[in-house]
């Protein structure tokens, strides 16, 4: 990509993590125009945009754009922030103005609407990217090295647990709707999931033992890997050693028994994630299509129970 400074908006700009698009589009030298939320508590544009125009309705950020365009300012790129479920739609709206669009993860809900999508991508000629992050982050990278670097054909065990607590609010908002979020497994779970086929390849088998409101448990056997995963926005389901320590998220991932240590290093991912995009590398539909296709058949299947490999934090349950 040439021609800097491109010119952004955000769709969802209120939301948690809008801010490190926020702090990306800045980072990288470029500008926000406009900005969309129908939550009027966005003072944190200040501290990144003070002068982007900023809009409750859809109807008038939409009237706006076309206002830009007919006065010869193009919008290059539509950051989306929002629901999950309202991804599909924002992101038709960012290539229906001809821009391009980076949408935070999942992409959508349904694997049949990323083939929609690309049929739209397709006959527009502008790009769909998907925040990706994990992809980016250095211990992740260096995982995925040793993993591609080793033995062919050879399958690893893993154990992957994620606890991040939630509290009262979260049933009440849109991500405690299964229709809305996908569910726990989808909305904290995602980028794990495209993160584990990254590194060991295609899907062969998915297994669900647990599915709740706050916390989910399988199996998933990928190409060179098998998973036993926990995932959870429950308290109570940290560890007491780590409780006791004040914290309330827990994640580990554990590969042939060894722990890969990677809490640190997230600051600067969304940053990396736009640098990757303007420079024409970003991930696309067809890198983000099998996390979906998981999370879609774990959203949908039946819990067996504790049957066969599952996870051991489920016998605590």
């Amino acid at each position: 990509m040439t021609g800097f400074p491109k010119n952004f908006s955000i769709i969802g700009v209120a939301g948690y993590i809008a801010v490190r698009h926020l702090n990306a589009i800045k980072e990288t030298g470029n500008n926000l125009l406009a900005s969309l939320d129908k939550f009027d508590s966005v003072g944190r544009i200040d501290n990144f945009f003070p002068e982007s125009d900023f809009f409750v309705e859809f109807e008038r950020f939409d009237r706006h754009f076309d206002k830009l365009k007919r006065t010869g300012t193009k919008i290059d790129y539509v950051s989306i922030c929002s629901p999950n479920y309202l991804h599909d739609s924002h992101i038709r709206f960012a290539l229906r103005h001809q821009a391009e669009a980076i949408c935070e993860k999942p992409i959508v809900l349904n694997p049949w609407n990323v083939d929609a999508l690309q049929e739209i991508e397709n006959e527009t000629g502008h790009k769909i990217y998907n925040v990706l992050q994990l992809r980016l982050h250095p211990k992740i990278k260096e995982l995925y090295d040793t993993i591609k670097n080793g033995p062919k054909g050879k399958v690893y065990d893993v154990d992957l647990t994620y606890i991040t607590s939630r509290g009262n609010w979260y049933p009440i908002s849109w991500k405690g709707d299964i229709q809305k979020s996908g569910g726990v497994a989808t909305n904290i779970g995602i980028h794990f999931f495209d993160m584990l086929g990254w590194i060991f390849g295609a899907e062969k088998q998915n297994i669900v033992h647990i599915s709740e409101s706050k916390k989910a448990g399988g199996y998933l056997e990928l190409e060179n890997a098998r998973v036993r995963w926990f995932l959870s926005i429950d308290y109570n389901d940290i560890p007491v050693n780590i409780r006791e320590t004040g914290q309330r998220t827990f994640r580990s991932i554990t590969v042939n028994g060894k722990e890969i240590e990677f809490s640190k290093g997230f600051t600067d991912l969304h940053t990396m994630t736009y640098e990757e995009i303007l420079a024409g590398r970003g991930f696309g539909l067809k890198d983000a299509r099998q996390s979906v296709e998981s999370a879609y058949i774990i959203r949908n299947a039946k819990p067996q129970g504790l049957k066969g490999d599952y996870h051991p934090f489920l016998k605590k349950i």
